[in-house]
């Protein structure tokens, strides 16, 4: 290879330049990751978003309020801050309809995140470090403070474009879903607040789909989480003898774990998805007499405990799970004993499984669809989620409501070390809740396509608008 001329002219610190300009250009072909100025402004308010720290224990939900009604204010929503539990704010916004008598529609998300252990991520969580890639690490950027700021996006985007809702837009940012959210959504949904809002469907957050297909959920599993506790006589450690408290408990650990394995075997042949069947999991056992340094090795213990996580379909008859609790699980005749720590439900507030319908009977779902498609994206088989949201609330309620988070050919992350989403995905997601927006929302002209007089799209708006 020649030597490299120095060109005429050029002084140390231009050819400096020139270098550095050389190296970014190349890893921008490298990488693929090309934003525009707008594109930089709106990820940037992702990370800025990202940086407030939320995290489980005690989080302090007040610095993320303040950031959440400076956005409205530049957006130019309607803004109203409520405290159910002191300390615990639930920000809502509304984008009024022209016609504001109609079901209105809310998008729901969560401000708080769950811990991290910052010696297994290889950017600091809370710093919304952008790699060379485009992927955004933080802990929240998939669970779920990217949904939250691509509503925010959307109605930026939407108003800007001139567009008018028939229907009003809510927006809620609500605290302590990831501890269960008693005292956020809960309390508001089921407050005057609430009520006053005439809400007709409700969006909230869903998964990350490692392939193409956005997945959508419109059901939850159920949480059962208990306690069983078994007794027997204390002794020797060298005796054998019936009634010993940790042999009772491990019949019932042998018991539950033939259970879990005939569900889990349903998933891994294929038969069933996560979401539709019951998982269990031990997650917390204890027994023995403890000392300084271990536990007492002479002495069987008159008491052991095992704490169960259980996650029930709306689809399931509970009464049998009941009964295998009370006769074969945990019957007193072992000297066994249970406690729930939650306990769930499968049905709504009427009666009726606390599932959304994802058919033609639904003119929600078949809207939220046909945008999806409209968007360029395809929605996967509808599904279970296999955790607890904030949107149950509003199944119990009889509302339509459906978890849906548009990221694609994304890795599941949430609640793990390294959580990151791409950018351009973000951005991607942007574009297709503009339109689900405007078709959910929007006056039948706008949900049209622009080369058809009428077309699919504007009949379900009608029905919509007209029935609902």
């Amino acid at each position: 290879m020649a030597p490299v001329q120095r060109p005429r002219g050029c002084s140390s610190t231009t050819l400096l330049l020139l270098f550095l300009s050389a190296i970014l250009c190349f890893e921008q072909l490298v990488t693929g990751l090309q934003l525009s100025p707008k594109e930089e402004e709106v990820v940037s308010r992702f990370q800025e978003y990202l940086k407030i720290d939320t995290v489980h224990p005690g989080p302090n939900y007040y610095p993320v309020t303040e950031f959440l009604v400076e956005q409205g204010k530049q957006i130019g929503l309607d803004t109203k801050v409520v405290e159910y539990i002191q300390g615990k704010p639930v920000v809502l916004f509304t984008w009024q309809g022209m016609e504001p008598s109609l079901p209105s529609v809310l998008l729901n998300s969560h401000t708080d995140v769950v811990p991290v252990d910052h010696a297994h991520w290889k950017h600091p969580p809370f710093a919304a470090k952008m790699d060379q890639e485009g992927n955004i690490y933080a802990r929240g950027s998939q669970d779920m403070k990217c949904v939250g700021m691509q509503y925010l996006e959307t109605i930026r985007n939407l108003m800007a474009a001139g567009f008018k809702p028939q229907r009003s837009i809510h927006v809620s940012f609500v605290p302590d879903e990831e501890i269960g959210g008693d005292d956020g959504a809960k309390k508001f949904y089921y407050s005057s607040d609430f009520k006053e809002l005439n809400v007709g469907f409700v969006l909230d957050e869903g998964l990350a789909s490692q392939d193409g297909n956005y997945r959508v959920f419109h059901g939850e599993k159920t949480i059962w989480w208990f306690y069983i506790t078994a007794k027997g006589h204390p002794g020797h450690g060298s005796w054998m003898f019936d009634g010993m408290a940790l042999e009772n408990l491990r019949i019932s650990l042998d018991a539950i774990a033939e259970f879990r394995k005939s569900q889990f075997d349903k998933v891994k042949s294929g038969e069933k998805a996560q979401g539709e069947v019951i998982s269990i999991n031990n997650v917390y056992l204890t027994a023995g007499t403890p000392t300084p340094t271990g536990f007492v090795m002479n002495i069987q213990p008159s008491q052991a405990e095992a704490g169960f996580d259980m996650r029930i379909p709306p689809v399931e008859d509970v009464d049998a799970i009941q009964k295998l609790l009370d006769e074969e699980w945990a019957p007193a005749s072992r000297n066994l004993t249970y406690r729930f720590i939650q306990k769930g439900k499968v049905t709504d507030n009427f009666g009726n499984p606390a599932v959304t319908a994802v058919d033609d009977s639904n003119p929600w779902w078949a809207l939220l669809k046909e945008a999806v498609e409209k968007a360029g994206g395809t929605l996967a088989k509808p599904e279970i989620l296999m955790g607890a949201t904030d949107v149950r609330h509003a199944r119990d309620q009889g509302i339509p409501a459906l978890g849906f988070s548009p990221m694609s050919y994304t890795p599941i992350l949430l609640h793990d070390h390294n959580e990151f989403l791409n950018a351009k995905e973000y951005l991607k997601g942007i574009k297709v809740y503009e339109q689900i927006l405007v078709s959910v929302t929007g006056p039948r002209d706008q949900s049209e396509e622009p080369s058809s007089s009428k077309t699919r799209s504007g009949v379900l708006s009608e029905t919509i608008h007209t029935e609902l």
